[in-house]
């Protein structure tokens, strides 16, 4: 039991079901994977709206997420969907993350996340009103998601001695090795054993593993971090696209 944790969502379900027509709150990613690392993990929310959100919605959903000052509120994301566009994987929903607000899609990712083991907060779960994703359209978004964005930002030095590119650019490719190869989803802790059968730089796996578990770190600068981190994954990419 995550005490503070739970506190928080509590609060947010509160706060958030009156100031918007809720349907339902559901949580995927680490939370509902059982790998959730309390003060380190995102609190990855997905919120079921009855209808179309208005300008008047959007701003109570940000007055909602700007006045919560509890504990680990500032990892707290939120996209939210009407019923209606459930069933449109390219429309752009409501999106609370990183302390902002903005439109986004829900990906393929994420709606098979939730089908495969949602924590049900409010409401019903998934099956009763997501469309299920199938696997052509999951290892398109995986395809696109590499080539397109990924690959591109491994062409960029600065933004790889950063913690957080390094981490989630790891974790990333090798989850989508495995979406690509296998067709299932895994976990970021399984990622990180699966980087090593990858041929992926240990001293960057275990700076990974450190920041995420607490376990020791690594004697690593971020620069030659970063600029292992961005040859490995550009690689990775390049032979997950040629074999998948």
């Amino acid at each position: 039991m995550h005490a503070a944790t739970e506190r928080l969502l509590t609060h947010f379900l509160e706060s958030i079901e009156p100031a918007v027509p809720l349907v339902a709150l559901w949580a995927h990613g680490s939370l509902a994977a059982g790998d959730y690392q309390e003060g380190r993990s995102d609190l990855d929310l997905i919120a079921v709206l009855d209808s179309p959100a208005t300008m008047g919605d959007w701003r109570r959903i940000k007055a909602v997420h700007r006045r919560i000052r509890l504990p680990l509120a500032e990892l707290l994301h939120c996209s939210y969907m009407s019923r209606q566009e459930l069933d449109d994987l390219g429309a752009e929903h409501i999106t609370w993350a990183h302390q902002q607000i903005y439109r986004r899609p829900v990906s393929a990712v994420t709606r098979r996340e939730l089908h495969d083991g949602a924590r049900v907060l409010y409401g019903p779960p998934p099956a009763g009103l997501l469309p299920p994703v199938s696997d052509e359209e999951l290892i398109r978004y995986v395809r696109t998601d590499l080539r397109d964005f990924w690959l591109v930002k491994a062409q960029e030095r600065r933004r790889w001695l950063q913690d957080v590119w390094v981490d989630l650019g790891m974790l990333t490719v090798a989850r989508a090795t495995v979406t690509l190869r296998e067709g299932r989803l895994i976990s970021k802790l399984e990622a990180l054993d699966v980087l090593a059968g990858m041929g992926a730089p240990e001293p960057v796996v275990a700076d990974v593993r450190a920041r995420r578990y607490g376990t020791p770190r690594p004697v690593l600068s971020r620069f030659r971090r970063g600029r292992l981190a961005r040859a490995f994954v550009r690689s990775a990419i390049r032979q997950a696209l040629a074999t998948a």
